[in-house]
Formats: C-alpha cells, structure tokens, sequence
C-alpha cells in the first residue's frame, strides 16, 4: 500500500471529458488560469462530492492507503472540507485535509474565508483517522496579511502549513517583487513556517533554500508527472532535504505510475537513484505523524476495498456531474 503525500481530490472529474483550453496556454501560469482555476471556480457542492467519491474510490482501488489533499473551490468554501471528509470516510481512506486561502478571485475576504474553513474543520471534525491543517494555496496568490494569518491560525490550533511553493519562476518572482529573497524566506519572515509544515514542489528552490527549510522540520513533497505535464523543470534542489515524499498532484492516484515517472525525470535530470530511494515510502513517516497512527493502523483503516458496484456508482455520479461541470465553466 501506498502513501499519496500531495493531491487535490477536486480534479477527479478531469478524465470525464473536460474541455480543452481555446487558446493551448504556453506557459504555468496560463495552464493555471486556463485549466485548474476555470475548473475549481465551476465547482460546487455536488460536483465536488461527486469528484471526491470517484479520486477516492479508484485511489483505494490503486493502493493507496492514505492521501494528504490540498483543496480549492472558490464558490463552495464552507464545508468543503467535510464534503471530502465524507467521500474519505465512506471509502476507508485515512486523509489529512486542508483548503488553500487564497486572495485570486475575491481578495481578503476570500482569504479569510478559507482560513475559516481550515479552522471550523480542524475544531469540528470528529471523524476518525481524518485530520485538517491550515493552507495556502501558493505564495503568489496572497498577500502578507493573510500569510500572518495563516501563521498565526497553525500556532492557535496548534498545526502545520500546506502550501505549493516554487512551483514555478513565477512564484519567486512574485516574492522578489515584494520585497523578499524568495517565496520561502517571505513564510519565515512573516511567522508562518512552523516545523513539520508540508511544501509541494519546490522546484524552483536552491539547495540552500531547500536545507533551510528541511533544517526547520518541513516536509517536501516531489510530483513528478504534474511537473513534467506543465513543464516547470525537476527539483534538483530536494537533494538537500531531510523529508521529501511522493504525490500526485490531481493525478489519478496510482503511486506505482508516479515512482516510474520519478524514475525516468531523475535519469533525465542527471540524478543519481540513491538521491530519490526512498521517496515513495517516505509519506508513511508523514502520515504517521500527522494522524498520529501507526503504519499498521492505517493499513487496517485501508484494508477495505470498494466493490465493484460502489465504484461503478461512484463512476456514475462523475459522469452525470462532470456533463453539469463542464457545460457551466
């Protein structure tokens, strides 16, 4: 079984014929702005409940035995996360939840809606073997304030951050323009890095940045296929991190398909497998500590597999809700 250490259950309808883009975006932030954020903002409750049941029953089917999930709907914020929670428990998927505040659509308010959705989850939820963090979706897309904010929320609930950093050039060069050496180094003057918090990507980081980081207990989590579709380079700097793990990124989860993507970009990128060994089971160490369970625990809550009429339902519902989907966006 296997740990899904970065994902976003809001793209399971993608597969179910979602429209390309009229004009092909030629670079990050225009498959952003074209793709992943069109889809989040046509999101609502049933088309996220929908796309939720289906990532997570094929996820189970896959192996995966527990994800963290990074989540954004800009027009269905409050209970989003328990519309997750839900499809998670109802397929015996262990999961750390979090939505990403960010100011791209509706400013501060929307930040501070988000927050408040990290927060009312994390106080409410009592579901076992689901827990919720504080995120952010990236750097670039939030002020100061909010970033503050989100430190602050993780010291007064006592837990970690969740945040796409460096993804690509764009993101530095947001923090640089404001002041700052970089997109890290703005978390850490504003207050917002407590140790254990969760960085997806860091492609764009300097192995210095990337030891930095590690040096105050945060995780990385590398996303090869996601990297390699959108064409932001390869993360030679992870080298320099303690914690790196394995997702997906809104991939289908299927780690064994993410591994030989790592494989293949590592060779490519001239790196050495005894720098990537270790990088799918690394999630486990993760997990443990987020759900405060053991490996054992969590291969247990996982050990039930969908059957065949629960995922041709689960199908079902993401075939009639993506129709509805993509018709609105």
């Amino acid at each position: 079984m296997f740990i899904n250490a970065h994902t976003h259950l809001y793209s399971g309808l993608a597969p179910f014929g979602m429209p390309a883009p009229a004009d092909p975006p030629r670079d990050f932030m225009q498959v952003l702005g074209r793709i992943w954020w069109r889809l989040d903002r046509a999101l609502d409750e049933s088309a996220l409940r929908a796309s939720a049941r289906h990532y997570v029953a094929h996820a189970r089917l896959d192996g995966t035995a527990a994800l963290v999930d990074h989540h954004e709907s800009p027009r269905f914020i409050d209970g989003s996360l328990d519309v997750l929670a839900e499809a998670c428990e109802e397929f015996g998927m262990p999961a750390v939840l979090c939505y990403g505040a960010t100011e791209r659509n509706g400013g501060r308010d929307e930040a501070r809606r988000g927050l408040d959705e990290c927060r009312r989850f994390i106080r409410a939820n009592r579901r076992p073997h689901l827990v919720g963090l504080v995120g952010l979706h990236a750097s670039f897309t939030v002020s100061d304030d909010t970033i503050r904010e989100a430190g602050a929320l993780c010291r007064e609930l006592d837990t970690v951050l969740h945040i796409h950093l460096a993804e690509d050039a764009a993101d530095v060069d947001d923090a640089r323009r404001r002041g700052y050496a970089g997109p890290l180094q703005r978390l850490v003057a504003l207050d917002a890095l407590p140790a254990g918090s969760i960085l997806a990507h860091g492609v764009h980081l300097a192995p210095d940045e990337v030891k930095m980081a590690s040096d105050r207990g945060c995780w990385f989590v590398q996303n090869p296929r996601s990297n390699r579709q959108n064409k932001v380079g390869y993360p030679s700097g992870l080298s320099a991190a303690a914690r790196v793990a394995l997702g997906t990124d809104g991939f289908a989860s299927n780690m064994r398909d993410e591994e030989r993507a790592l494989v293949q970009s590592s060779e490519e990128a001239g790196e050495t497998f005894g720098v990537i060994a270790g990088r799918l089971a690394a999630g486990w160490r993760m997990v443990e500590d987020r759900l405060g369970l053991g490996r054992k625990a969590i291969e247990a809550e996982a050990s039930r597999v969908p059957s065949e009429a629960e995922v041709d339902t689960a199908d079902a519902a993401a075939r009639e809700e993506a129709a509805r989907l993509w018709a609105r966006w």
